[in-house]
């Protein structure tokens, strides 16, 4: 998938040999470097040839209001989109006054590497100028996992055979709204037409230029955003290091500051400039000024310890990362690289966000606007669960804080309690199209899902009951609104109509599986987490029951909705299916699907596409892991065999869960294939959009697949339990979770499995069945006889032709075409007389 000349094996870094302009978006993207809060993309310092020169900060962005074609009522009304923030990244450099830039210049020696280890962005270059000397010139580029709003970088230039005069000229450019000398033409222009997963573009002006200054070596550039009320200030200070002398120059205006430094270099005298960025932003109200002293203070304390001294604490504070977050897969150094920059990637979505939430491209681009998704709770948030629970806790303490927002919502869509939005960064609804945005009711369900994975895992009983019961309750209270009873020969059911699943192809269904299964969870999870809290803490109860005007009866009617719950199922096919009519659609032939019209929803209109068989991602599939304890082993494999051929995986979410079932049904090599699809969605731009942002749910799945998919772990109703499924090739797979405060370290091979327990306390868990208990310090070894069943192939849409549908019609499959030439004559249904009994057919 990946050119392996220019992109070389190393487990432990990204390693570019050779600079290509064709592909900048995509390098742009794998060799950003963030902490959560501030993320830098991997432009180069020259400051020229980018796709998108950005510099993202977690939840600073401009609203603006969406304009519907045809208004209505309950619409999302205000949009939101995050800012390119002052780039500081510009650190230019000439000799003989002649520019190092990469269209012209002659470049002998070149390699960019990003090192997972440490999180520096590294580049070394060797240059021959156009009057015939040679120049090394090396950079590095960081952004602290410690110190939040700070970032470093430098540039070393050496003439190695003369005396030249060098200049390096630093720069914070506000792209946003101005752009620097060279103009803000992209060299790789983004591509025409339609593409919702691209960022909203603002043509008015955003930020508001408040105070610019210079002191010295330090520079100032602070601004208000127009709507949105937010503020912030950048502020930059430069060391440099030489024997040679130089002088310095200096230039600042409201969207641009420089630090230009001219130097006399002596043959073989190293230049070193340190340059370094401190970034703070306010919500409305907080004064550009306010945040001037913040970034002053930071860099204060920054500049008392080098830069070396800086890396130094980087990697000290990555050894503790990998020690508690790597997976290590034995035999197989190129899927180790990849599988440690996916979650290096989560490291630098999630580790600083501090409350804020967690974006679908993290701070790597623009990509999806900055919006948060559901993704984060699914995908994301059991590896922070199960690894690092602080920066669970701080992703779901996010959710806390938009509820006020979510019960506005609610009570827009005439329901009780609350609705989270399908799109947000405020809080409030983003998405301006509500059949595949408001309409996925099931987010509320993920939200609680998540906040029960986090209790569950880490045993954090204090924040479900003084802080996250809220999301249980008022999300409990939106279904009890929102479904509706129905009687039949004396046998209720609770049932919920006009919701859109995950599977974005298939809008405003009545019960959809997924939506139902995951309601019930939440009804139930909420029903119990109160009863829980009147037997466990009595004054913590009574608040909740004041702060949330919560009828002690509420839980009892949560349950008897639960139990009710009508979850499809066709006896004739032997599934569920994905909602109550998704069966009498036709089939999309997705094997004669030509490759030039994927993704569907870039080559046809919506309409199209909600008339057939076809998913954009897995949905039933994922409701079989989420909570595979309510499906048997034969449904989860029939379910499987039905949903897999008609899943298009136009979603970066679908493989992962395809993987994860893939494998636990019995589909090993596809299982394995699936995962490869997962791993590589970004290193080698499967999905055309890596220029975007990284795919930061798609990373989050990687581990899960790992770790529940070829591990088998599962945490069903609090118990941990294990089913090995080591794929064909590897030698073994290794990897750490952290259950209520003991890490387990597991190793898994074909023969046997290995649980060692660190400093906490013993925990239980079973392995296919068999029950064990390992004390702290303890080792236990497993005996594992093979890896589970083994199918090979895959399901193909031809097994699923010619089976009759509930009413007994065939299934079959076609490709939606317009044919210009022929004119169909439509001659109806022609009764046909079946002799099995099996019904009508058609004509």
């Amino acid at each position: 998938m990946i050119d392996r000349d220019r992109f070389p094996v190393d487990p432990w870094r990204l390693v570019e040999t050779s600079f290509d302009i064709e592909d900048a978006g995509v390098t742009e993207t794998l060799f950003a470097v963030g902490n959560g809060y501030l993320g830098l993309r991997g432009n180069h310092p020259e400051g020229r040839h980018a796709h998108e020169q950005g510099t993202f900060i977690n939840g600073f962005h401009e609203t603006f209001p969406i304009r519907h074609a045809e208004q209505a009522y309950g619409f999302a009304e205000v949009g939101q989109t995050i800012l390119n923030a002052p780039d500081a990244k510009v650190m230019r450099v000439y000799v003989d006054d002649e520019p190092l830039t990469f269209d012209l210049a002659d470049i002998r020696g070149y390699e960019r590497t990003l090192d997972l280890r440490d999180g520096v962005l590294r580049r070394s270059i060797l240059w021959a100028t156009p009057s015939g000397k040679s120049v090394r010139v090396d950079f590095e580029r960081m952004v602290s996992f410690q110190e939040r709003h700070l970032a470093l970088m430098s540039v070393d230039v050496t003439v190695l055979d003369a005396d030249a005069p060098v200049t390096i000229s630093c720069q914070i450019v506000n792209r946003q709204d101005g752009e620097d000398v060279y103009g803000g033409v992209p060299t790789a222009p983004r591509k025409a037409g339609f593409d919702p997963r691209r960022g909203e573009r603002i043509v008015e002006r955003v930020l508001q230029p408040q105070e610019f200054w210079q002191d010295k070596t330090r520079s100032t550039l602070s601004y208000r955003v127009a709507q949105s009320g937010m503020s912030l200030a950048v502020v930059a200070d430069h060391i440099v290091q030489t024997e040679n002398p130089y002088t310095m120059r200096t230039l600042v205006e409201p969207d641009i500051a420089k630090n230009v430094f001219r130097v006399q270099a002596k043959a073989g005298v190293p230049v070193r400039v340190v340059k370094l960025v401190s970034y703070h932003t306010g919500r409305r109200g907080v004064p550009a000024r306010e945040l001037v002293d913040r970034c002053r203070r930071t860099l204060d304390r920054a500049m008392e310890a080098s830069m070396p001294a800086h890396i130094a604490r980087q990697r000290a504070w990555l050894d503790a990362f990998w020690a508690r977050s790597d997976v290590r897969i034995g035999g197989r150094d190129d899927l180790q690289q990849a599988v440690r920059w996916c979650l290096f990637q989560l490291a630098q979505a999630a580790a600083r966000a501090d409350g804020e939430g967690v974006a679908a491209k993290g701070v790597t681009g623009s990509g999806y606007s900055g919006h948060y998704f559901w993704d984060t709770e699914i995908y994301v948030l059991p590896f922070l669960a199960y690894t690092t629970p602080q920066w669970a806790l701080n992703a779901m303490r996010m959710r806390v804080k938009m509820l006020p927002a979510a019960r506005r919502r609610a009570h827009q869509l005439t329901e009780a309690g609350a609705l989270f939005p399908w799109r947000t960064i405020n809080g409030e609804e983003a998405s301006a199209y509500y059949a595949a945005g408001t309409a996925q009711y099931h987010i509320n369900a993920d939200v609680c899902y998540a906040l029960a994975k986090y209790v569950r895992v880490t045993g954090d009983s204090e924040f479900l009951y003084r802080e996250g019961v809220d999301i249980a309750v008022e999300t409990a209270r939106l279904w009890a609104t929102l479904g509706f009873w129905r009687s039949h020969d004396g046998v209720e059911s609770f049932h919920i109509h006009g919701v859109t699943g995950p599977d974005e192809y298939t809008t405003v269904v009545n019960d959809n599986l997924f939506t139902n299964v995951m309601a019930r969870f939440n009804l139930r999870f909420a029903a119990r987490t109160v009863r829980e809290m009147a037997e466990r803490d009595g004054e913590v109860y009574r608040s909740m029951l004041a702060r949330l005007n919560l009828d002690p009866a509420e839980p009892d009617s949560w349950d008897r909705a639960a139990e009710a719950l009508h979850i499809p199922y066709s006896a004739q096919l032997g599934i569920h299916p994905q909602d109550e009519v998704f069966l009498e659609k036709e089939v999309w032939d997705l094997e004669r699907t030509p490759p030039e019209q994927r993704p569907l929803l870039l080559h046809f209109h919506p309409l199209v596409i909600y008339r057939y068989q076809v998913l954009k991602q897995a949905d039933v599939v994922l409701a079989l892991f989420l909570q595979g304890n309510h499906f048997t082993a034969e449904e989860k494999l029939a379910d499987f065999e039905y949903y897999d051929p008609l899943t298009t995986g136009d979603s970066t979410l679908s493989a992962v869960v395809q993987a994860i079932l893939a494998a636990e049904v019995g589909y090993q090599e596809l299982a394995a294939d699936y995962f490869e699809r997962a791993l590589f969605v970004d290193l080698a731009d499967l999905h055309h959009n890596a220029a975007d942002g990284a795919h930061v749910a798609s990373a989050g799945g990687i581990w899960t697949i790992l770790v529940s998919g070829f591990g088998g772990m599962r945490d069903y109703g609090g118990e941990l339990s294990f089913d090995p499924r080591l794929p064909e090739g590897w030698d073994d797979l290794s990897y750490v979770i952290r259950w209520r405060g003991t890490p387990l370290h597991i190793t898994l091979e074909r023969s046997r499995m290995t649980v060692r327990a660190g400093e906490g306390t013993f925990v239980s868990f079973t392995v296919r069945g068999a029950g064990f208990v390992v004390e702290p310090g303890q080792q236990i070894v497993v005996p594992l006889v093979d890896q589970g069943p083994a199918i090979p192939g895959r399901p193909t849409l031809h097994e699923l032709l010619g089976e009759r549908r509930e009413d007994g019609t065939l299934l079959s499959a076609s490709v939606p075409t317009a044919n210009t030439t022929t004119i169909p004559v439509v001659t109806g249904l022609v009764p046909v007389i079946d002799l099995s009994g099996g019904g009508r057919g058609q004509d």
